[in-house]
């Protein structure tokens, strides 16, 4: 099957299936894996798709949002070098603020036992995670909870966001790039995202580099919101670049 004959197909199980991820691609039409990659990357530059975590949506579906469960395996690797650089990002005996997303999560995972922090979230999973930790003092952020992202949104956590002014805020988010900013599929938590921006001195955003480019419905600031940006090596050195002209640091882990 020649390329333009095996990207038709792909666009039409992307039409007929909402989405389509690589690994699936990749064995249904018995290429590799980077081949698929190169196919929806012809698509989205046409505008036919737009590129996921993994795979591949519809154009137009900007509002998709992937599940918990889908985000935590995505990428898990990269995710994992991600928080663990992040670490060096913390204050000593100060305050963060803990996003919701599923690199936040293992940065929440990864904490020393000996540190001694004051976390604030209105993510669940990142709660969960730290409950039992012997040196956190846990706040909750109340609200409306997301059964996707179980994440608390609204006006209770807008309201505490609000009231809050910590060292730093580790963000998450499904898209950025220098025009697009920071983008997310939801309202709700595209405000309550804005609203941990300006509760916080610093920002450090924890994205893996497949997010670079990816533009969603909701937009929740813009890179010159970001002091830092820790992502991995698959971001190219000309994207780097003009990430870090629209004002924010880079730190690409290996």
């Amino acid at each position: 099957m020649y390329a333009p004959e095996r990207q038709q197909e792909i666009l039409r199980l992307a039409r007929e299936g909402g989405r389509v991820d690589v690994l699936s691609l990749a064995e249904e039409f018995q290429v590799t894996a980077e081949t698929v990659r190169r196919d929806l990357k012809a698509l989205d530059r046409a505008g036919l798709v737009r590129r996921v975590h993994g795979g591949a949506i519809p154009a137009g579906r900007l509002d998709f949002e992937p599940d918990l469960a889908e985000r935590e395996s995505t990428a898990a690797d990269e995710k994992d070098r991600i928080a663990h650089a992040a670490l060096a990002e913390l204050p000593a005996d100060g305050s963060v603020i803990l996003d919701a997303g599923s690199t936040v999560a293992r940065l929440a995972a990864a904490l020393p036992l000996d540190c001694a922090l004051t976390v604030v979230t209105h993510a669940l999973p990142v709660a969960a995670r730290l409950a039992d930790h012997p040196g956190i003092d846990l706040h909750l952020v109340g609200g409306r909870v997301r059964h996707r992202t179980r994440a608390a949104v609204d006006a209770w956590a807008l309201r505490a966001y609000g009231e809050i002014r910590a060292d730093v805020v580790f963000l998450g988010t499904n898209g950025f790039s220098p025009d697009g900013g920071l983008t997310t599929p939801d309202l709700a938590e595209a405000a309550v995202k804005r609203a941990l921006v300006g509760a916080a001195r610093r920002v450090v955003l924890l994205a893996d580099s497949a997010k670079h480019g990816q533009e969603h419905f909701a937009r929740f600031g813009t890179l010159g919101d970001v002091d830092l940006l820790i992502t991995d090596s698959g971001l190219s050195a000309s994207d780097t670049a003009a990430v870090e002209a629209a004002g924010t640091e880079v730190l690409s882990v290996q």
